[in-house]
């Protein structure tokens, strides 16, 4: 599948996020603040995908 640099763009700005709510989740095993990172992270995970699919349907330069 060929994509656009904004496809990547988007992907990457998502997948920072992730790593970081999950590496907060990791420092801090057990908290409060780990759980709702580990929460967030998943939710970030259902934007990205969203986020991905939304672009895909409408850019011309993705295949």
């Amino acid at each position: 599948m060929k994509t656009c640099q904004r496809f990547t763009h988007i992907k990457a700005g998502f997948e920072q996020d992730i790593r970081f709510l999950h590496a907060h989740a990791e420092r801090h095993q057990g908290s409060a603040p780990a759980k709702t990172s580990a929460k967030n992270a998943m939710s970030v995970k259902r934007n990205l995908a969203q986020a991905l699919n939304r672009h895909l349907d409408r850019c011309p330069e993705c295949d």
